[in-house]
């Protein structure tokens, strides 16, 4: 949608063209990293709703429950990620049962 301002339209088209570099390098990658790059994201997002004080617990749990279809639902699918996926489920599985108990 040209506009009047070249400036706008040339901003514009570099915004397009980095999309579609984006897309191309996203192309050549295997899905199965993709998707292993997401899921440490959830880790990530788990963990820090764990560790805030205090701990955001429904957050987490939010988090953690995304993971865990990720994992579950994919298994083996995930290659050479898998182990580490499952690994680190059970770790931030673990963290929340901590952070949800009553302190003794």
């Amino acid at each position: 949608m040209p506009t009047n301002n070249p400036e706008t339209d040339d901003a514009a088209a570099e915004a397009l063209e980095a999309v579609a570099e984006a897309r191309q390098r996203l192309a050549e990658v295997p899905a199965s990293v993709v998707v292993t790059n997401h899921a440490m994201g959830l880790f990530e997002l788990a963990a820090i709703h764990l560790s805030a004080e205090p701990a955001r617990l429904q957050d987490a749990q939010i988090a953690i429950d995304a993971l865990g279809l990720l994992v579950d639902g994919l298994g083996e699918r995930l290659g050479e990620h898998y182990d580490t996926l499952l690994a680190a489920l059970g770790n931030i599985r673990l963290v929340y049962v901590q952070k949800s108990s009553p302190a003794d």
